[in-house]
């Protein structure tokens, strides 16, 4: 699945004025990694952002719909249509929602290297 550039670039620019992050390609689009935890991706057109199990209410109730992978639905992160992320204050606070959850836990051990 391509994913949407502008878009992309306009996440990048959000997560550079919060935190350090590192792209890697996840879930057919781009993911934001900040303190080793996927914090916002894009995928298509939408923006996915890791709000965590206790953010999924109120995020589906602030827009963002249920994100699904095949027929799982995958708690804890949303996804935000075009629509809400058109405005650049807007998408900077879900970007911020997605960046703070990932600043305030722990970085996950590095993993074995394969042999």
């Amino acid at each position: 699945m391509a994913y949407d550039e502008v878009l992309a670039a306009r996440v990048r620019d959000a997560v550079a004025e919060r935190a350090d992050c590192v792209e890697r390609q996840m879930f057919g689009g781009v993911a934001f990694m900040v303190n080793t935890h996927m914090a916002v991706g894009v995928g298509g057109d939408e923006l996915m952002v890791h709000v965590g199990t206790d953010g999924h209410s109120q995020a589906l109730a602030d827009g963002a719909h249920e994100m699904t992978m095949g027929e799982r639905t995958m708690r804890g992160t949303v996804v935000v249509g075009p629509d809400v992320t058109a405005d650049d204050d807007t998408l900077r606070a879900w970007v911020d929602r997605g960046v703070d959850l990932a600043l305030a836990l722990p970085p996950k051990p590095a993993k074995a290297p394969k042999r």
